[in-house]
C-alpha cells in the first residue's frame, strides 16, 4: 500500500508494529536515512539495536547470500519486544528474494525496513510493497517540509512557545537546507532554548541557522549602505589581509544591493518584499536590510547597481589598476549615495 503525505509523516513517528514491513525510497539520501531512523526508533525503543532486535543487512551482502533476510526475520533476541530487519540501498536486484521474505512473514516476525534511491513507478520493489495488503511504501521527494512537519519537530526537541515571525523564519530555512542540515538547526535551537522559557524569536533562529559564506562581508556592506563612509577603508584592510578579493567583494556588494533594490520595489513595501527573498534574509539582518531599502528608495538603488556593475567590469579588465583601491572608491562612492534619497 502506499503512503503520502500526512499519513505517512504519522506512520514514521507512530509505526504498526503488526505490520509485515515497508519501503522508504528517494533521491535524497539524507532525507531517507532520517526517516529511516525515526521509524526504526519509534519501532524498538532507544534500546533496541543494544538489545539486539535490529539487524542490519547491507544490499550487497543479501545478493551474495539471499537466506540473510528470511534468517533474520525468524531470528530471537534474548530481549523481549519487536524486532526490526533493516536492509539499506536496495535495488530491483533484490526483488525476488524480499518476495520470498514478504510471504514467509508470519505474526511475531521481525518488521521488514527496506530504504533504496529513487524508483521508478514500473519498479519491481516498488510495485511489490504498493500492492502488498500488509506492507507500504514510502517515496520521499525534494520537496521542503510541511508547517505541521517543522512544528512536530519542534515538539520532539521540546520546543513548543515559538513567536509567528521565528516560525516564518523556520519555514524559509527549511527550503534553503538539506533536511540533514535543517534537522541539525532544530537540535541547536533546542539546545540553545535548553534553559529558557522565553518564546523562540528570530534572533534565536538566526543565531542557530548555519553560517552564510558572505557572513566575513556583511561588516563592510552595512556601513557601505548606511552611509558610514569612514569605516570603510579600516573593514576593508581587515577583509584584505583575510583573503578577500576584491571581484567576490563586488559580488557580495551587487548582491546586496539587488536584494535591496527588488524589497525596495515590492507593491507592498520593503518589509513585504524582504519576506519574499529567496534564499531567507533573517532575524535582525532582515530588519537591517528593511531599513536600508527604505532609506535608499529604488532610484538610488539602481544608481548603486550600475555603478557596482561597472567596477566590476573594470576588475575584470585587462587595464592594471590597483582593483583594492578600485572597489574601495567604489564602495565610498555607494556610502556618499546613501545620503540622498531619489
Amino acid at each position: 500500500m502506499k503512503l503520502t503525505g500526512r499519513d505517512a509523516a504519522g506512520y514514521f513517528k507512530k509505526p504498526d508494529p503488526a505490520r509485515t514491513g515497508i519501503l522508504i525510497y528517494g533521491a535524497d539520501a539524507m532525507r531517507v536515512a532520517l526517516k529511516r531512523q525515526e521509524l526504526i526508533a519509534a519501532l524498538i525503543g532507544p534500546q533496541g539495536e543494544e538489545e539486539m532486535r535490529l539487524s542490519r543487512i547491507p544490499a550487497s551482502d543479501l545478493r551474495k547470500d539471499p537466506a540473510m533476510l528470511s534468517d533474520a526475520l525468524k531470528a530471537q533476541s534474548f530481549f523481549p519486544g519487536p524486532r526490526v530487519a533493516f536492509v539499506e540501498d536496495a535495488t530491483d536486484t533484490l526483488a525476488k528474494t524480499v518476495t520470498n521474505a514478504l510471504q514467509d512473514w508470519q505474526a511475531g516476525d521481525a518488521q521488514i525496513v527496506i530504504t533504496a534511491g529513487a524508483l521508478k513507478a514500473s519498479s519491481s520493489l516498488r510495485k511489490l510493497f504498493e500492492s502488498h495488503k500488509n506492507a507500504y511504501a514510502v517515496g520521499l521527494y525534494d520537496d521542503p517540509p510541511t508547517r505541521a512537519e517543522i512544528e512536530a519537530d519542534l515538539k520532539s526537541g521540546g520546543l513548543t512557545n515559538i513567536s509567528p515571525d521565528a516560525m516564518t523564519d523556520l519555514e524559509g530555512l527549511s527550503r534553503v537546507l538539506g533536511p540533514g542540515d535543517f534537522r541539525q538547526t532544530i537540535e541547536k535551537l533546542s539546545l540553545y532554548k535548553l534553559t529558557d522559557d522565553t518564546p523562540v524569536s528570530p534572533a534565536d533562529v538566526a543565531a542557530c541557522a548555519p553560517t552564510s559564506t558572505e557572513v566575513g562581508l556583511d561588516d563592510i556592506l552595512n556601513v557601505v549602505a548606511e552611509g558610514q563612509s569612514a569605516q570603510i577603508g579600516p573593514i576593508l584592510a581587515k577583509l584584505g589581509a583575510q583573503g578577500v578579493q576584491p571581484v567576490g567583494l563586488c559580488i557580495g556588494a551587487m548582491r546586496h544591493f539587488r536584494t535591496l533594490h527588488a524589497a525596495s520595489a515590492d507593491p507592498k513595501g520593503p518589509a513585504a518584499g524582504m519576506g519574499r527573498m529567496r534564499p531567507p534574509v533573517f532575524g535582525p539582518r532582515r530588519d537591517r536590510m528593511i531599513r536600508q531599502a527604505q532609506t535608499w528608495g529604488s532610484g538610488n538603488l539602481e544608481k548603486a547597481i550600475r555603478l557596482l556593475v561597472d567596477t566590476d567590469l573594470q576588475l575584470r579588465s585587462t587595464a592594471k589598476s590597483p582593483d583594492m583601491a578600485l572597489m574601495e572608491r567604489a564602495l565610498i562612492r555607494l556610502s556618499m549615495m546613501s545620503q540622498r534619497r531619489s
